[in-house]
């Protein structure tokens, strides 16, 4: 790691490389020989002056106000998993006990406008960045679009949606993309196959081959982007590479980023046991580079960043409202009683007193701690710097 490195702040990145080390820092990637790292992490002084003149070092800052919205906290599927459950279903079924129902509606779209604007104003954004989340948002398509069509008063420069997919139609999504929408993402839970076992709706059935064909119908009448998260864990792992052949040929690769995510298990009765830590970051290595290989988009590493909405308390670049415009600090949070921090009427809570309820992303997932967490994305990312480096990518 790198001397000046401070865990909770954006920090510049040393990964092991093949041919040295990869130092990654804002918007760069520079391999360095081996004789120019120090053994204690640091980097020779004229290696720091050449990053330091290429700008590697400065800290990452927000361009736009980050503005999550959930249009509804209700959910169509009853994945066991799901952070907003508080309970499994009793009887067996696949209807977990969830948050309290809340459905956004025009007059609180025009109280979360209002709060937005001034937020904006007082830390001095321009731009907003918006997110619609659930719940499943398109449970509430009305919502979704009078939410975009009003954001776009504020300067709207981005727009994402965080959806299941299974509702998402070709009408629907070319209304979408009209009132600003530009981009999608959707969960699959591994390959077909354990998808359909983790993630179905309430009656038990299957949603890996609905949400597949209903990218492909969107695709087809709009220019939306997609992000496809694939969930990790032990009840995925054996299979994962399976869903390569399972795309091929039904969705554009193009215009899709493939990411891969170690599942935190927040739900009942999931768990995650991959271990060890090497052999599952190698493994994400592969499937990230068979991803590229593939013609999948697949993010560049970064240096190490915080959340630009929960980590400073009081939301100073970003707010997470739910649908009935309570305050959380951040996306996992949102809905759960006990966690509220404010409304968009009265604004954020006294820090003082809410200081307990203001947690960050990933506050309750079961994970390994943060270095191994930490060892397994230095391995992934330097893998996928060697590939680039070695196809002529980077």
């Amino acid at each position: 790691m790198l001397g000046t490195r401070v865990d909770d702040v954006d920090a510049p990145r040393l990964i092991k490389s093949r041919h040295g080390w990869w130092f990654v820092g804002n918007q760069t990637w520079t391999l360095i020989q081996p004789d120019h790292v120090r053994p204690d992490g640091t980097v020779s002084p004229a290696v720091d002056a050449y990053l330091r003149d290429r700008g590697a070092y400065r800290p990452r800052t927000p361009t736009s106000f980050s503005l999550t919205v959930l249009t509804t906290t209700a959910c169509n599927l009853g994945c066991a998993y799901c952070f907003q459950n508080t309970d499994l279903d009793t009887t067996g079924g696949n209807r977990p006990a969830r948050i309290d129902r809340r459905r956004l509606n025009a007059d609180t779209i025009e109280r979360i406008i209002t709060f937005t604007a001034d937020r904006m104003a007082r830390s001095d954004s321009k731009k907003l960045s918006l997110l619609l989340f659930g719940g499943e948002p398109l449970l509430n398509p009305d919502g979704c679009l009078r939410m975009l069509r009003r954001a776009g008063a504020l300067n709207l420069c981005s727009a994402h949606m965080t959806t299941n997919g299974v509702l998402l139609t070709p009408t629907l999504s070319r209304d979408l993309e009209k009132a600003g929408l530009s981009g999608i993402q959707v969960t699959f839970d591994g390959s077909r196959e354990d998808h359909d076992r983790i993630r179905v709706k309430h009656s038990g059935a299957p949603t890996f081959d609905t949400i597949v064909d209903n990218i492909a119908r969107a695709s087809e009448v709009t220019r939306l982007r997609w992000s496809l998260r694939i969930n990790v864990s032990h009840h995925t792992f054996d299979r994962i590479g399976e869903i390569f052949s399972q795309l091929e040929g039904r969705i554009d690769p193009s215009r899709c980023t493939f990411s891969f995510a170690w599942v935190g298990d927040a739900g009942f009765g999931y768990g995650n046991d991959l271990r060890p830590i090497s052999e599952v970051g190698n493994r994400f290595a592969a499937w990230s580079i068979a991803a590229l290989e593939a013609g999948y988009h697949v993010v560049r590493p970064s240096m190490r960043t915080t959340c630009q909405i929960c980590t400073e308390p009081g939301g100073r670049y970003g707010s997470v409202v739910n649908a009935d415009g309570t305050l959380f600090s951040c996306w996992q949070s949102a809905g759960k009683p006990g966690f509220e921090v404010g409304t968009v009427d009265t604004g954020y809570s006294d820090l003082d007193s809410a200081s307990n309820r203001w947690v960050s992303c990933g506050y309750e997932y079961d994970q390994p701690d943060t270095l191994a967490m930490d060892e397994l994305q230095d391995t992934v990312d330097g893998a996928l710097l060697d590939h680039l480096h070695a196809t002529g990518r980077l």
